[in-house]
């Protein structure tokens, strides 16, 4: 703290309801620091709620009103006024009043009548320890901020970059942009509601809803590596061919295991990325591919996609083929409970159907989505 200017110097407010003390601590301030003086505990708030507040505090303890210890402990709870340093002044010299003052957050104690030089030193040291204070939780905050900031940076290069290498595999495919939405809302709502089922509450803590939010749009990211003549057309598949489509799945995994190898880390939602990727044409009975895993076996993040990813694309038309109405939707996973699909998170598909169908709505494919699928 510079002085040389009265502007930039430390700011004391000294509260005393004797006059005679106030002029005295004031005449040995004034010529180091701005000095304030307030005569009752409640002026003393007022000043050091104000918008510049003081540097440090000097208050007496018997006080008519507001008692110093009362004006400490309001001090204290606010956090504008919270890290201002509180000396007490007294004519008590009893232990017990002392540790009182200590235990309320005071930082010293002056016993009075005061000694001169003791107070300018205890003062002064009190001042730059609360200088270095500031410093400190100054740039903690910036460096909080600064670390905030560079998070939603890398969050938001994240999100792009999934979001980016989602729609490159639509652009061969005959899905839209509206998918990926869907999908997204369908498998968060599925997951949301399972939270706390018994089954499923370990996995999906708030975190890992997060990220298969996030992870959903990869799940057929698998179909860039699938040759047009198979991924595009418009008719039944040969079994040859729908071996090479199959292998969709094994294409997006390793795309992604690649990614995180390249970067030379594990990356959390890559995880569940390649999880879902993999796995959501897997069947709870074993039927699925591409390794026909069974029940607990598929993982929990594959399963919820296969219903999200099953629902929208019966209910959704393409240049090939109509939509199927939600009600039908609905009937075939009603069947498909327990052979397809984990019995209950198609129980829960069962009872969350009305919003499916809103999210289905909000996220409609337009004649223009279609056009240029």
């Amino acid at each position: 703290m510079s002085s040389s200017g009265i502007a930039e110097r430390p700011t004391v407010l000294i509260v005393d309801d004797t006059p005679d003390n106030l002029i005295l601590l004031s005449d040995l301030l004034k010529v180091l620091y701005r000095v304030k003086a307030a005569r009752n505990g409640e002026k003393a708030l007022q000043i050091a709620g104000a918008e510049d507040p003081p540097d440090l505090i000097l208050l007496d303890v018997m006080m008519p009103g507001l008692s110093g210890f009362d004006v400490c402990r309001q001090l204290k709870a606010q956090a504008h006024t919270r890290n201002i340093p509180v000396i007490f002044l007294t004519t008590q010299g009893a232990i017990e009043d002392e540790m009182r003052g200590l235990e309320l957050g005071a930082v010293d104690y002056i016993t009075k009548p005061i000694n001169p030089p003791s107070v300018l030193l205890r003062v002064d040291n009190h001042l730059r320890i609360k200088a270095a204070a500031d410093f400190l939780r100054d740039k903690n905050e910036y460096l909080e901020q600064e670390v905030a900031r560079r998070t939603r940076e890398v969050t938001a290069i994240q999100d792009v970059t999934i979001l980016a290498m989602a729609s490159l595999a639509e652009t061969r495919d005959n899905e839209t942009g509206n998918h990926i939405r869907r999908t997204q809302s369908y498998i968060e709502a599925l997951a949301e509601y399972l939270k706390d089922h018994p089954r499923f509450a370990a996995e999906l803590d708030e975190d890992t809803r997060k990220l298969l939010y996030k992870s959903a749009p990869l799940h057929d990211i698998g179909k860039i590596g699938i040759p047009d003549h198979i991924l595009l057309k418009p008719g039944r598949l040969t079994p040859d061919e729908f071996e090479i489509m199959k292998t969709h799945t094994t294409l997006g995994r390793d795309a992604l295991q690649h990614a995180e190898n390249q970067l030379g880390m594990d990356v959390p939602f890559l995880r569940l990325a390649k999880e879902i990727a993999y796995s959501h044409q897997e069947k709870w009975d074993g039927s699925g591919y591409p390794e026909g895993r069974a029940g607990e076996a598929i993982p929990l993040s594959a399963r919820l996609m296969a219903v999200a990813d099953v629902y929208d694309a019966l209910i959704s038309r393409r240049v090939y083929k109509a939509g199927m109405s939600h009600e039908q939707a609905v009937a075939i996973i009603r069947e498909g409970r327990g052979t397809h699909f984990d019995p209950d998170i198609a129980d829960a598909f069962l009872t969350l159907q009305d919003e499916f169908r809103a999210i289905a709505q909000r996220y409609a494919d337009s004649d223009d989505d279609l056009e240029n699928s």
